[in-house]
């Protein structure tokens, strides 16, 4: 085994064995969540040790094993890879933190089992990170479906399981119909499932001449099959897993399930189809305006939430089609707004998400009408909620903001007004349903019977992960370069 090759696996090794340790340090809960913390730091730096080459233009590589002519198990990093890996192990560390004081602080059952479900997801994250090809991209992808399963049971009530039902069936089954059916036809026109690194104008060989219904249709299926995007129709499953505890619903819409849903459509639209095929047969626009539906549909529905995770869960939806939707223009500029929102999104998003978790530790509270006067009692927190809320809705200096100027401005250079004012509309639609909350929180009387004396900050180990990825996503607004220029590397813009 080369040099090169262990670098490549080292944060797959991580990640698998990680999962291991929680469950033999079962017994000592201190040590078993400083597993999580220690292998998110040491994931986080094996992947780094990539990064200078991976900006110099290297695309690391290694093949595990063939199982058939075409078909193995392989993994490459380049900048596409490393968006993704970076955000899901740094986030990792964050979240680990987070978790220990939700948890701890609500005395949940089955926390072993929680840790370990969690671990084995982001294993699934790095896994689709580094997928060289359709195989093996569509193996962790499965293991985080699997996975994520008993972390949105994780309640066990009725509630729990019907949300998880629905999880599962929506995913399972979208992946199982239409994936797994993109996958065998993709074999079959191309002869390969390996994806056309380093080169997003050619993709992968598809006979376009010869059969363009074939390689439409296999596109589609790739498409809905990947229904961890939660582009519409198949979105359902997203508002109902908010029945799980809030780190999870922070896992779920900002790192590992709903990113590698975006990364991998990205991945099959960039390095499988390539521009050239899209651009060919006229697949672009048709997934960009139902990309630009999905925007603000949901943004639509989330007006009428007044429970706080479920506004967060359709802000969700529509987030992550602005990833689609800029992909799918294929212009310069609308596909680097759209690759740089999966670590903008998460970002901001987790910060979101952490915060609700910290308001219910703090209040016990989910209804957004019963917030008032909460801010002047948690300023750390409802401070870092509008940060973040800023992002969503695309405002200077916070990352949002260079997502929608790139998106805007990729909107143009493909000449699409109508995608455009859509992109426009929902600026407007996420102040909408996120400026009342932010007002309510700081500016607002308090309601009858809620008595804020009583209330005040959620444990530290929450307020300060929360609080670091809100200013990271200001950071990340100040210097956007961070992930940019993966981009560039990756698109060669």
């Amino acid at each position: 085994m080369t040099i090169e090759s262990m670098r490549v696996l080292t944060p797959i090794i991580i990640t698998m064995i990680s999962p291991l340790f929680v469950w033999l340090l079962r017994h000592d809960e201190n040590k078993r969540e400083a597993v999580s913390f220690v292998a998110a730091v040491a994931a986080l730096l094996a992947t780094l040790s990539m990064v200078p080459k991976v900006l110099d233009g290297h695309i690391w590589t290694y093949t595990l094993s063939e199982i058939l002519p075409g078909i193995k198990i392989a993994f490459a990093v380049d900048g596409l890879s490393c968006i993704f890996a970076i955000v899901a192990t740094f986030l990792w560390f964050l979240a680990t933190s987070y978790n220990i004081g939700y948890m701890r602080s609500l005395k949940e059952h089955a926390q072993t089992r929680y840790y370990f479900c969690f671990a084995v997801a982001i294993f699934g994250a790095v896994g689709v990170a580094f997928s060289a090809n359709v195989f093996t991209l569509y193996l962790f992808y499965e293991v985080i479906t699997v996975f994520t399963y008993p972390l949105v049971a994780h309640h066990q009530d009725e509630e729990a399981y019907t949300g998880a039902r629905k999880y599962l069936v929506y995913l399972m089954g979208t992946s199982k119909l239409f994936l797994l059916t993109a996958m065998v036809m993709t074999y079959v026109l191309c002869g390969t499932l390996d994806f056309q690194l380093g080169d997003i104008i050619t993709g992968m060989p598809f006979p376009v001449q010869e059969h363009p219904i074939a390689v439409s249709v296999t596109y589609f299926l790739f498409l809905f099959g990947l229904a961890k995007a939660a582009i519409m129709p198949l979105h359902n499953w997203l508002p109902s897993a908010m029945v799980a505890p809030t780190p999870v619903s922070a896992l779920l819409h900002a790192v590992a399930v709903v990113k590698a849903g975006v990364f991998s459509i990205s991945r099959i639209i960039l390095s499988g189809f390539g521009l050239e095929t899209m651009e060919t047969l006229n697949l672009g626009l048709p997934t960009a305006y139902l990309a630009a539906f999905t925007i603000v549909a949901a943004s639509i529905i989330a007006l009428t939430k007044n429970d706080l995770k479920a506004r967060l869960a359709y802000s969700t939806v529509s987030q992550l089609s602005y990833i689609i939707l800029g992909v799918s223009l294929l212009t310069p500029l609308a596909v680097t707004g759209g690759v740089a929102h999966i670590a903008h999104h998460a970002f901001s998003k987790i910060t979101l998400f952490f915060a609700a978790g910290a308001i219910y530790v703090a209040t016990h509270e989910k209804k957004i009408d019963r917030m008032n006067g909460f801010g002047r009692r948690m300023p750390w927190t409802f401070g870092a909620f509008a940060l973040a809320s800023l992002s969503m809705i695309g405002m200077p200096p916070v990352c949002g903001f260079v997502t929608k100027w790139y998106l805007i401005t990729g909107s143009m250079q493909a000449g699409q007004t109508a995608i455009l004012v859509a992109l426009l509309g929902s600026t407007i639609l996420n102040a909408g349903y996120f400026g009342p909350i932010v007002y309510r929180a700081f500016f607002k009387k308090p309601v009858d019977g809620v008595d804020l004396s009583t209330i005040g900050e959620a444990p530290m180990s929450m307020v300060v992960p929360l609080f670091a990825t809100g200013i990271i996503s200001v950071l990340l607004g100040l210097f956007p370069g961070t992930f940019l220029s993966f981009i560039q590397v990756f698109g060669k813009f």
